[in-house]
């Protein structure tokens, strides 16, 4: 059974070089993102505040880490979220990404971010739908203090790799559209279909530090295939 380090370098020379690796942190203990840290790893993600508070206190020797917040993100949290992480992927909606500017602005921070958008129902997800981002994106862009670097996608469960490759395409092709640079989508078991769309982060946990007895991860089809 292959170990964390074996598994991440297998990881890392199947990605492309543009394509940048997120380490889906939450759940791992410091020891292992150190270890990680040793390797190469920089870019951690975390969706509890009071979890990864505990972490970066045992890492805080470590000053070069980059700390990801996916998780759903409540208002009342927002202030230490930012204190903590430099990007925040989750803002998933107008309300929440005005606060974020306000804060960011009174801590005197300039927060990198994600608007999470869905692209398809979802009632156990949140995000923008398309209608509602493209109300809101000139509102969006001029929020103060927020650096806008890209959509992320959490694509419903069950999806079978045709309709997972034409969400993809789609969350590229906004983001292209929004003239933002960063997209981030694909995870454990469908980073390789996202990637072939032009995902240009893949956020990766399970199939990471997990040994492999879970679901084979989708094969990129020969293109053309789909």
């Amino acid at each position: 059974m292959n170990s964390l380090g074996q598994r991440y370098s297998q990881l890392r020379s199947q990605l492309p070089a543009n394509v940048q690796l997120l380490a889906v942190s939450k759940g791992r203990t410091a020891a292992e993102i150190r270890f990680l840290h040793g390797l190469g790893q920089r870019s951690f993600a975390e969706s509890r505040l009071q979890e990864a508070q505990e972490k970066l206190q045992q890492l805080a020797d470590l000053n070069d880490l980059d700390w990801h917040f996916i998780g759903k993100l409540q208002t009342n949290k927002v202030r230490g979220v930012l204190r903590l992480f430099s990007t925040v992927q989750s803002v998933d909606n107008s309300a929440l990404a005005q606060r974020i500017s306000r804060i960011a602005v009174e801590e005197g921070l300039s927060p990198r971010a994600y608007v999470q958008v869905q692209l398809l129902p979802d009632p156990n997800k949140g995000g923008f739908s398309l209608i509602e981002l493209q109300q809101q994106w000139l509102d969006l862009k001029k929020l103060a203090a927020i650096n806008w670097q890209g959509v992320m996608l959490i694509p419903p469960q069950g999806l079978g790799a045709e309709e997972l490759t034409g969400v993809f395409r789609e969350g590229a092709h906004l983001a292209r559209h929004l003239q933002l640079p960063g997209c981030s989508m694909g995870m454990s078991q469908d980073w390789p279909l996202a990637v072939k769309e032009g995902s240009t982060m893949v956020r990766v946990g399970s199939s990471l530090f997990e040994p492999q007895n879970v679901t084979k991860s989708l094969q990129v089809p020969p293109r053309g295939a789909i």
